[in-house]
């Protein structure tokens, strides 16, 4: 009965998205005080499980993710996005195009939101796609495989960080973990998918695409934007303050090392909020303060990044509010006790959980976030490496992206594409993005 009744809350929650277009966070919350009645949760506990589960989701990740959009938008607005795509475009050469805008992708997209990043590198695709004389989609595929391997893996994304936080897993070991498990899946999915899909849909690649929906973008002389280094380490700082003390981290568990002075100030530098902290005031000077732009310019990016992800922000407190409905409903149980005994692993439970969700609701989000809600009780009974369980959850939350995700609908206009096209290009690409994810995190949880 648990069950049947989440599927049934399920295909309630699509009705009410598809069907009546309701907001999906008003859905979340509806629906969520649907399952709770017919789980059964007592009255007077209803409303305090969905506040509890709201809160308690964005009291971790709305920091990070705040600050996460600010450090992105800065880097943007100053032109650092576009120096860094251009300066590797430029450095490849027209010969490795594809694998200058798989790195540019990949920089970028640690920074930036995948809506973001697309929005910004679609029209530098465009541009040197015109240049070169190729297909702008033998160009977009590297770049939008990119940009969903860090949206799925990479920490601040809110999917990771959420995630990360349910399962109580280390960040910055999330990050370590999921750059290693993202390089290898965002070259199958990129490059060497890019050679299949020329077979599959040839007409594809002879589309012109529309970006005129994005409207007037913002044009920067190269000149006028920060140098190349600043602007990749800008963007790679919070990689590198939360990969560096995860390294310390793990190896002072090895040599078990106590702790001091120094490993603590390192572990509170490498903290997932801190690191974001200390990124974006270094933002503000390398991006603004030190090219001579006002501070009232530079929070004013800063106010409109948080502005764009209002909505966002709500709707993953609403995923969290009916994830906790889940558990407390015993749901979350029910499941935990099917699989008792069991040697089923809880990665590749997560990963299953997550897909089928994923398929059904469309978000990656809020099928990541309800992913917990069924799997987080599972997990006492497996000694189950957390970081590795929640990048499962990621790539699950990938997988085969269609007509119920905005992504979908975003790629089909902007390249021009048909349907079937679609399907044939973004659709397999995200689920390479997704089973190729979970195949490279079973083999890197052979080794440690």
């Amino acid at each position: 009965m648990p069950l049947l009744i989440v599927v049934m809350g399920i295909i309630a929650l699509l009705i009410l998205i598809m069907r009546f277009k309701l907001n999906t966070f008003v859905s979340l919350i509806i629906v969520s005080f649907g399952v709770a009645l017919a789980l059964g949760i007592p009255l007077n506990k209803i409303v305090k499980s969905i506040e509890g589960g709201l809160g308690g989701t964005l009291g971790h990740i709305a920091l990070i993710f705040g600050i996460g959009a600010m450090l992105g938008r800065l880097i943007a607005d100053a032109g650092g996005a576009q120096r860094i795509a251009i300066t590797l475009i430029n450095k490849f050469g027209e010969k490795n195009i594809q694998w200058a805008v798989v790195v540019a992708s990949f920089i970028v997209g640690i920074a930036l939101f995948f809506e973001v990043g697309l929005v910004l590198l679609i029209p530098i695709v465009f541009t040197i796609a015109k240049q070169l004389k190729v297909s702008i989609l033998h160009l977009g595929i590297p770049m939008a495989s990119a940009l969903l391997v860090t949206h799925g893996f990479l920490p601040p994304h809110p999917g990771p960080t959420m995630i990360a936080a349910e399962y109580g897993a280390d960040i910055g070991s999330v990050l370590l973990y999921g750059i290693i498990v993202g390089i290898p899946t965002v070259i199958l999915a990129g490059p060497v998918f890019n050679k299949l899909a020329k077979k599959i849909v040839p007409d594809g690649f002879k589309r012109v695409g529309n970006i005129a929906s994005l409207g007037e973008q913002k044009t920067f002389n190269l000149d006028d934007t920060p140098g190349f280094k600043i602007s990749v380490f800008t963007a790679m700082l919070p990689v590198i303050l939360m990969s560096v003390a995860t390294i310390i981290t793990m190896i002072q568990q090895e040599i078990k090392l106590p702790d001091n002075a120094f490993i603590t100030t390192i572990q509170l530098i490498g903290n997932a909020s801190v690191a974001m902290l200390l990124s974006l005031l270094f933002a503000i000077y390398s991006m603004g303060l030190s090219r001579k732009i006002s501070i009232t310019n530079l929070m004013g990016s800063c106010s409109s990044a948080v502005a764009s992800i209002g909505m966002m922000l709500l709707i993953i407190g609403g995923g969290g509010a009916f994830k906790q409905v889940l558990i407390d409903g015993g749901v979350g149980q029910y499941v935990a006790d099917l699989f008792a005994g069991s040697s089923a692993s809880p990665i590749i439970l997560a990963w299953g959980v997550a897909a089928i969700l994923r398929i059904s609701l469309g978000s990656a989000t809020v099928a990541a976030i309800s992913t917990a809600g069924l799997v987080l009780p599972t997990l006492g009974q497996h000694d189950a490496n957390l970081a590795l369980v929640t990048l499962a959850t990621g790539a699950g939350s990938a997988i085969a992206s269609h007509v119920n995700d905005a992504g979908f609908w975003m790629i089909k206009e902007y390249f021009g594409l048909t349907m079937k096209e679609t399907f044939g290009t973004w659709t397999i690409l995200s689920t390479i993005v997704s089973v190729s994810g979970l195949c490279f995190i079973l083999l890197l949880n052979s080794f440690i």
